[in-house]
């Protein structure tokens, strides 16, 4: 089924503008474009736009629009920003929107570009109508890095929405709980000297080796010492995920640093787990002659537990109720993304409590390749939730 053509041209628009946020600067980028496009058509429609800054270095920013009045109401909420990517390892474009088999392919697509066109068009459309109750759309900066988009929009205290939807690519897996965050910078410092005496310095690029070792077989540790089968991936982890040292081949190694993320269960402290990162930075480096030291990227997040009440009904089904219709049960089909069948109900504004990913999520799975086509019918249940402000009658849980 084809999208319509407004949705579609939102999407390749949104894809075209790089928002890559990192905790490195020289992969961080604004996301700026991204939300004044939302906004242009956001105003047009009679949405109060404003847009909160976040960090001038980049230029970082969130989106608030709200239109109608009153307490309650439904937030659809999302965030601007993507990870960085490798352009010689797609098969496309990665700022280009390209369908290939039914599917569309882009940076950001799923995780979650791909929403926020989603629900910017069923905000058009509930606009059209008298709305029974507010419609707010959150549009969030770095939450693939340092969470700084949420966190400043939880410092605005805003008027909370009765529900909210939030469009992270779950496969249409309600989700109750999230891991906990730590992104880390271990640094060596050794001594330099000419490769042909190595006597000469001391490599920190030696001791690195030796570290990631211990890290490896702390990372086994943890793994033996924690689980929680809620999760699909029901240990923490902890992901080597950069390293630099050195200059030349001819010079002993002075300085070497590597970039961890680690993703944490319920039930595990942060300051005790940095602890141990300490400890096992400490002793290489006393074992090789080094110096050393540990370096928090983004700001450290424990996990979440409940941050809501969970309420899971799919709003297809749900409008046709609504129109007295009943229907027999669907036969068994792929997840379709964006997850717009799910909402939080909660009596706060939501926001990203750590970067996202499916394997980080309770439950959750992880969707397949590019943007499936929303059916039609969950896109106009969407729109008439809004619109018709729909009882969501609450059935937690947290398994599918």
């Amino acid at each position: 089924m084809a999208l319509p053509p407004r949705l579609l041209s939102r999407l390749a628009d949104l894809v075209a503008l790089p928002s890559v946020s990192s905790a490195l600067a020289e992969w961080n980028q604004s996301n700026r474009a991204v939300v004044e496009r939302l906004a242009e058509e956001l105003n047009a429609a009679g949405f109060t736009v404003r847009l909160q800054t976040v960090s001038r270095a980049p230029d970082k920013v969130n989106l608030i629009a709200r239109r109608g009045e009153g307490e309650g109401g439904l937030v659809l909420a999302g965030h601007s920003d993507t990870v960085p990517c490798d352009p010689d390892a797609w098969h496309s474009d990665p700022f280009t929107l390209t369908e290939r088999e039914g599917r569309l392919y882009g940076l950001g697509v799923a995780d979650m570009k791909g929403f926020l066109a989603l629900a910017v068009e069923a905000a058009l459309e509930a606009a059209a109508h008298p709305l029974a109750a507010p419609l707010v759309l959150l549009v969030t900066a770095d939450e693939e890095s340092s969470m700084a988009g949420a966190r400043a929009l939880a410092a605005a205290d805003l008027p909370p929405g009765a529900a909210v939807v939030i469009g992270e690519p779950t496969g249409n897996r309600p989700v109750d709980r999230h891991k906990g965050v730590m992104m880390e910078r271990l640094r060596l410092r050794g001594r330099a000297g000419h490769a042909s005496d190595p006597a000469a310095g001391r490599s920190a690029l030696e001791g690195m080796h030796e570290l990631i070792g211990e890290l490896l077989a702390l990372r086994e540790a943890w793994a033996a010492r924690w689980r929680d089968p809620r999760f699909r991936v029901p240990v923490p982890t902890l992901n080597l995920g950069r390293i630099h040292g050195g200059d030349n081949p001819n010079r002993i190694c002075a300085e070497c640093e590597l970039d961890i993320d680690i993703r944490l269960l319920p039930g595990m402290a942060i300051e005790p787990l940095r602890a141990e990162l300490a400890e096992r930075l400490s002793a290489v480096a006393a074992r090789r002659g080094l110096e050393g030291d540990l370096q928090a990227l983004v700001p450290r997040q424990p996990a979440v537990l409940r941050a809501g009440r969970l309420a899971h009904r799919r709003p297809g089904r749900a409008a046709q109720r609504r129109a007295g219709r009943s229907t027999p049960p669907s036969p068994p089909r792929p997840p379709i993304w964006p997850p717009s069948a799910w909402t939080w109900s909660c009596s706060a504004p939501a926001t990203s409590a750590s970067p996202t990913s499916p394997t980080s999520m309770c439950r959750s799975r992880t969707p397949g390749p590019g943007l499936r086509h929303p059916a039609r019918a969950d896109r106009r249940a969407l729109s008439g939730a809004v619109s018709r402000r729909a009882t969501i009658a609450p059935s937690p849980r947290s398994r599918p």
